[in-house]
This record gives structure tokens, sequence and C-alpha cells, in this order.
């Protein structure tokens, strides 16, 4: 990234008092619900736009390769854009900005299959991804500060409610693809119903607001000691669900020699269970605590890759994607939380671990090719469950005093202003 550093999320100014308790919980609830739905609307993109990539790559004439290269500009575009979504905040309010935000993203829906050539789509997709990460920031960070003031975890929830919205999307499209609709008819439909459903669901979202001497965050800013931290946990969890999502109906076929049909399931499959997982999530973490969940988390993810590496037999490999599913499907999740209350500068922690873990998602499925070609697919998933490992080692700095989300609105130095 320019300037090696990481990008500023949205601004936590001092906070001001809350509203009478009764209205305040009543505004929570509706604000709890609202950004799911925002988290819903947005993991819907993802999974419209996944579906028609072989439309796209026949539409533009491009090679593998060249589709291999031009997916790799979403990340770069978001990794770029995301220093952009705490000034626009620090400007407009969050409420304001998500709104336009996530409207800038499911509109962006449309580019890629509006691309003639590889040369079009390219920046399309910059574009797209850019949309993507600055309403990724911006939806977490409300995110944060929901779970804060309603001092109860909610993020692997609000997770798995962008699971959801992903598999929705990807059934529509799948449908789309099935009828042999054209694509530019189908993601600019897709776009237009997602951006209205957006707009409605950031109705209700938290209207936070800078202070008036609050200076606006700068463009770039290196992150704070402890979203390094926090984000190598995210960065071990995010390599084994960009792993399996890739790689696991390759590795059914090639290694275990499983008909295409059965490979395909698996990665189903696997999306299915961490959707479950982080629905879930939330009552788990509110009764045992992150770091004892992350760590019990990491011991089924590392059981899961030991079953991959060793399955003679596609049930057992595929009971092992199961495991990975399960085990890291509230990492993501509890790390954004944990970087929300790291210190002075949350929303600085909460940049720093998006970037690792776009990072992570980025390297991940090309890493995994990459020693596959120079090795083997089985030596690929044991760096995967190497990593798996990690979790159980690092889930203390998930660690949150006090309380299962956070300390009360009053003790926390989050600063949003309620407008």
């Amino acid at each position: 990234m320019a300037g090696n550093g990481v990008p500023d999320a949205t601004p936590l100014p001092r906070s001001a008092p809350l509203p009478p308790l009764s209205r305040s919980s009543r505004e929570l609830r509706r604000a709890r619900w609202s950004v799911a739905a925002v988290f819903l609307v947005h993991g819907a993109v993802t999974g419209n736009f996944a579906t028609r990539v072989p439309w796209i790559q026949e539409h533009t004439g491009i090679t593998p390769g060249q589709l291999g290269l031009a997916l790799a500009f979403p990340a770069i575009g978001a990794s770029l854009a995301m220093p952009l979504a705490g000034r626009i905040s620090h400007r407009f309010g969050a409420r304001t900005a998500l709104r336009g935000l996530l409207a800038l993203w499911t509109l962006a829906l449309i580019l890629p299959a509006l691309s003639p050539s590889l040369y079009v789509l390219c920046p399309a997709l910059l574009l797209y991804g850019a949309s993507a990460g600055m309403s990724d920031v911006a939806m977490n960070a409300l995110g944060v500060e929901t779970e804060n003031r309603l001092d109860k975890p909610i993020m692997s929830g609000l997770h798995g409610m962008w699971s959801v919205g992903a598999l929705l999307g990807s059934a529509a499209g799948t449908v789309a693809a099935h009828a042999g609709t054209d694509a530019r008819l189908h993601l600019g439909g897709a776009a237009v119903i997602l951006t209205l459903l957006g707009v409605l669901a950031c109705q209700g979202v938290l209207d936070l607001r800078s202070t008036p001497e609050e200076h606006p965050p700068p463009r770039f800013t290196l992150p704070p000691k402890s979203a390094l931290i926090i984000g190598a946990v995210g960065f071990c969890a995010v390599f084994a669900e960009g792993a399996s999502l890739d790689w696991s109906a390759v590795y059914l076929r090639d290694v275990l020699d499983t008909d295409a049909g059965l490979a395909a399931a698996s990665t189903t499959a696997f999306a299915c269970t961490m959707a479950a997982a982080r629905l879930a999530g939330d009552k788990v973490v509110a009764r045992f605590g992150a770091v004892r969940s992350v760590r019990a988390g990491g011991v089924l993810a590392t059981v899961g890759g030991v079953l991959i590496v060793t399955a003679r037999h596609p049930a057992m490999a595929m009971g092992g994607f199961a495991l990975v599913g399960l085990g890291i499907a509230v990492v993501v999740p509890l790390a954004f939380a944990a970087a929300g209350r790291s210190g002075p500068a949350p929303s600085q922690a909460i940049a720093g671990v998006a970037t690792i873990t776009y990072a992570s998602g980025l390297i991940a499925p090309s890493a995994i090719g990459g020693i596959a070609e120079a090795t083997s697919l089985t030596v690929s998933f044991v760096m995967v469950t190497v990593l798996a490992f990690g979790l159980i080692v690092g889930a203390r700095v998930l660690r949150v005093p006090g309380s299962t989300a956070a300390a009360s609105p009053a003790a926390r130095p989050t600063g949003l202003e309620r407008s």
C-alpha cells in the first residue's frame, strides 16, 4: 500500500451522553438489526458477482491467467480506498457516509459485466473493490460501536448475516446463470434492488457525528501495535477461509479423485457451515468469552486440517473442511471487535485489521496454488493447518477486560457522538 501505512477508518471522537435508557434501548435494538441488514446487503453483492465470473470471462474473451490478474484488482482497490472512509464519515456523519458508500458498492456491481475487454475490466474491478473496502470499514466501525453500546457480543452475528447475504446472492446468481440470463441484465437488476435495500437498511443505524472541534483523520497512518497483533490472528483465519473456499473443490477432485458435483458441494457446505457458526457465535462468545471461543475454534480448525491432509476418502476431507469452517467462523468478527476496543485510536486499529485481513484474502489463493505447483496440494493444506494452530496460540490477544463485550458507554473512550 502507498506510504507504507494503513488507512484510518471511521473517526471515533469523544462520546456524548446517551439518551434516557428506554429510548436508548429501543434505538440500539433498531440499530443492531439495521446494521445486520447492511451486512446482509454487502454480502449479497459479493455472492451475485462471484457466480457470474465465468460469464464475464467469456464476454471479455480473456484467458484464465488474465482473469486471475483482473481478480486481484478488487483487493487492491479496497486497500487503496479505505482511507477515504474515515474522512467521509468525519464530514457527513457515520449514517450518511455509510448510506452513500454502500450505494456506491451496490451500484458498482454492474461495472464488471459492462466491461468489453481486460483493459476496461481491471479499472472496473478496481472501482468495485474500492467501494467494497470503504463500505466494509464503515459498517464494521458502526457494528463495533453498536456492540459496545449494547454491552454484549453481536459482531459474529453481523458477519454471519454477511455470509447469509453471500449465500442468497450466489443462489440468485446460480438461478440466473442456469437460465442463461445475460449478466448485464442480472447484475443490473440486482444492483438496483440491493441499492434500495441498502438505503432502507441504513435508516436505522446509529447516527454518529464528529465533534465540531475534531480534526479530520489523516489519509494514511501507521497502525498501532495492537492492530498488527490482532490482525495477525485475523490473517490466520482469513487465509484458512480463502484457501478452503477457493481450493476445497480442487482438493477433492485432484487429490481424492472425486467427481465434480461432489467436489463443488464441499465448497457450498463449507460456506454454509461458516454462516451457521457465525450466526450462533455471539451466544458462544457471551458464554465462554472471546479467548476461549477462539482457542476452541483453533482446536477444531487444526483437527479439521489434519483430517484434510490425511484423508483417504472424500467424506473425511469434507468433514475436515466443515471443522475448519466451524473453527474459524468467529475469529474475524472478534478481531474487529477487539480492534475497536484496543486503546486510544480504535479507528486506526479497525483499519489496520481490515487491511491485514484483505491482504490475507488476496494472498491465500495464489499462495496455495504456488505451493501446490512447487510441491503438492496436500503440502499447501499442511500450511493451512499450521496457521489454524496459530489461532490457539494467538487467541489471548482478543481478551476483553471487564465484560464479554466492552466497558460501559460512559467508561469507554471510543467516543461516537449521537446527533
